[in-house]
């Protein structure tokens, strides 16, 4: 399997909640960097109602390899009962900053 870097979208609940899911996976090397983006508002349907929360946002800078063992991290840190947790492959950026990212 090829490594290919991937930005992870997740959103968590509070501030406390990103900065320890962020830190964790980048001590544990499974993401070069995490950005931390305050002030969103989701609105949602959640078991058969129409729900709506203010969140934080999570852009996940990794690669494909990394992705199971963030993805298992994720879920076992976050407290949502189905967190948001959305690979999108990322297709063209900087060589220089997409090679830092591939050097996890």
């Amino acid at each position: 399997m090829e490594k290919h870097p991937q930005l992870i979208l997740c959103t968590c609940p509070d501030r406390k909640c990103a900065e320890n899911i962020a830190t964790a996976v980048v001590d544990q090397r499974l993401a070069a960097c995490v950005s931390i983006l305050p002030g969103i508002h989701s609105i949602y349907h959640w078991q058969g109602k129409r729900e709506s929360a203010d969140e934080i946002l999570l852009l996940i800078k990794t690669h494909s390899l990394a992705y199971d063992a963030l993805e298992r991290l994720v879920r076992q840190l976050h407290p949502y009962e189905l967190p948001e947790i959305i690979a999108v492959p990322v297709e063209n950026g900087l060589p220089a900053y997409l090679d830092w990212i591939s050097e996890l």
